[in-house]
Parts: structure tokens; C-alpha cells; sequence
């Protein structure tokens, strides 16, 4: 069935549709492959699985996934709270996993920033299009320099071969992922505490609460058992 069907595809119970982006999100989401892969995307499928649903990955647009959510063409997008811009509009699951965003800095700078106020007139690397509520004070009153760039891999190209950079505020697996993939895992250091820590979670239609509840207790299980553990340990 077409996405852009005039049926609904929740008519059918037995599919859930994923919204991975076009880019993915790796190590969370990774859609550069024949087949998605990723921590969610494992995760996700491992439980709608068990649910007894056939996951299918949608690789939808940032700005048209909202829409398209609460329209019915997908079922679910990865999001925290936090990042949603109307979240009562939404039912979340319970969190997935941490998102842990650090500041990471070019070793060659010699310098680490642990929190905010350490970076006062000073610019950091953000993600174009992304929230970042504990900053988003700073960046408002200019006490911080926000940049934005549109793919992890070039914020820290930026961060290393531009001299008005200081930092980039970048979940640490991400950042990890990153750097391991462009060989650079000695070039850069991350802060040793987190700035923000957000749970990664499904965002879904409000009438989703049924799917929520039983999602919600698989994931309690696998989390229990090792499985989601195991999952993890596979990006790392």
C-alpha cells in the first residue's frame, strides 16, 4: 500500500510504520543501508514483533513528520518530550533509552567545557533544527553563540578546522559513532558530565494508548531480562 493511500494503513493492526528520517539518526536509527538498523530501530522491532505487528520504516522529512503522524501515515516517530514542540498534542511511551548530550572539544584546543555558563562568549556547533532547552536561554540573550549545521559528521569538521568554534553540543553515542565511522576518535574530547539527559521515547497519536501500555510493558521486560542491554552493547 502507498503511503500517500487514501486508506489509512491503521486499519490494518498487523503493521507498524517507523519514521527513521531520511538520514537516519545512527547509532539510534540507521537508514544509509539496505536494511534500517540502529538502537531503536532494534529495540522497536524486537517488541512490535513479540506485539505481533510487521514493522516497516518510513523515512519521512523533520519537518512533514509531525503532520504526517497525526494524519495516519506513520505510527510513530523517535522523539523526547523535550525536543517536541507541541507534546500535549502527542502520547509518549516511557523512555527507550538516554539521550546524554555532552559538549565535545577539539584536543588541540586544550580546553573542556563541563557546563553552560562555561561557554559564555564563546560559539557552539549545534544541530540545525534541533531544541536545546537548557542552552536555548543563552542562545536568546547572546551570552552564547549558537551555529547550525545539518549533519553530526560536519559539526565536527567545523569544531576542528574552524578557529571561531569552541564546542558542539552532541548526544554521546552519536558524537562516538561519529568519530569511530571518520576515524577522528582521537581528535576530540567529551565533557565528563552531561548537559542534558533526555529519555528517547515513541511518539504517537493520542489514541495510541492501548499499543502505549502493552509497548510499555514489553519494553519493562526486555529491560529486565538483558535484551535491551545486549542491544546496546552492539553500538558501542
Amino acid at each position: 500500500m502507498s503511503l500517500y493511500s487514501s486508506t489509512v494503513f491503521g486499519s490494518d493492526p498487523k503493521v507498524f510504520r517507523l519514521n527513521i528520517s531520511p538520514n537516519g539518526y545512527p547509532p539510534y536509527m540507521i537508514a544509509d543501508q539496505e536494511e534500517p538498523a540502529g538502537i531503536m530501530w532494534d529495540i522497536v522491532s524486537l517488541i512490535t514483533g513479540r506485539l505481533g505487528y510487521q514493522l516497516i520504516a518510513e523515512k519521512i522529512p523533520r519537518k512533514r513528520v509531525d503532520q504526517m503522524l497525526l494524519d495516519g501515515y506513520i505510527d510513530a516517530t523517535p522523539r523526547a518530550i523535550e525536543w517536541a514542540h507541541e507534546p500535549e498534542k502527542y502520547l509518549f511511551t516511557a523512555p527507550v533509552v538516554d539521550i546524554q548530550e555532552v559538549f565535545f572539544t577539539p584536543k588541540h584546543a586544550k580546553k573542556t567545557y563541563q557546563k553552560a555558563e562555561d561557554l559564555f562568549s564563546k560559539t557552539v556547533v549545534t544541530h540545525l533544527g534541533y531544541l536545546y532547552p537548557q542552552l536555548q536561554p543563552y542562545f536568546k540573550s547572546g551570552a552564547i553563540n549558537r551555529f547550525d549545521v545539518s549533519q553530526e559528521r560536519d559539526m565536527f569538521n567545523f569544531l576542528l578546522h574552524g578557529d571561531r568554534f569552541d564546542a558542539a553540543v552532541v548526544d554521546l553515542l552519536v558524537g562516538k559513532w561519529v568519530l569511530k565511522k571518520e576515524g577522528l576518535q582521537d581528535q576530540f574530547r567529551a565533557s565528563s558530565s552531561d548537559m542534558n539527559s533526555y529519555g528517547f521515547r515513541l511518539m504517537m497519536r493520542r489514541d495510541s494508548q492501548l499499543f502505549v501500555d502493552r509497548f510499555n510493558a514489553e519494553l519493562a521486560r526486555i529491560r529486565e531480562s538483558g535484551e535491551l542491554e545486549a542491544i546496546l552493547a552492539n553500538y558501542q
